[in-house]
């Protein structure tokens, strides 16, 4: 697997290597050890989720101010637009934000320490996305960044409105929201 650091400490966008002939592909999309030697990271991850999401979808942005959770993310059918924002106040790179696309093609993931809000769009039909999480999902913690504010100024390459749940619509302001020390 080839592992990149991005402009936000701590968060990697991971490249496995495939391997693929006339039958189709075959990878690994997760070998704890290989993690661990290539990132340094010995995540414990608890809890897998999926999620399918219609196009111009926006799930997000999430976090939990408390059992924070490290989340290894990839979309497994179509394609996204992969979020996530600094909410650690000690970070040199604290409120900055930045996205990747995820897709069943490129089979791209990316490993997002605690202390992030993480959110995506849907840039396909549909798509299929799974979460590793090293934490369980805790929803009197959970928090939402509000998926539009223009200090964070997030360029979402929607076409057209956000379809978003009710908590999304109303999440809170960078100025407004509990962030992490």
């Amino acid at each position: 697997m080839k592992i990149t650091p991005t402009a936000i400490s701590g968060v990697l966008l991971i490249e496995p290597k495939v391997f693929g002939d006339e039958r189709g592909y075959f990878f690994e999309s997760f070998n704890g050890r290989a993690f661990a030697e290539a990132t340094g990271i010995t995540a414990k991850f608890v809890q897998d989720n999926h999620s399918r999401s219609v196009r111009n979808t926006v799930r997000g942005l999430h976090y939990q101010i408390q059992q924070s959770q490290g989340k290894l993310v990839r979309a497994v059918a179509g394609e996204t637009f992969d979020v996530v924002v600094d909410l650690r106040r000690s970070s040199p790179t604290f409120g900055k934000w930045l996205g990747h696309r995820l897709s069943a093609e490129n089979k791209n993931m990316i490993w997002i320490p605690p202390g992030l809000a993480h959110g995506f769009a849907v840039l396909s039909d549909y798509a299929d996305f799974l979460y590793k999480a090293t934490d369980y999902w805790a929803p009197r913690h959970e928090r939402t960044l509000l998926w539009n504010d223009p200090e964070i100024a997030i360029a979402w390459p929607l076409a057209g409105e956000p379809i978003l749940a009710a908590k999304d619509k109303i999440g809170k302001r960078l100025s407004e929201a509990e962030i992490f020390d």
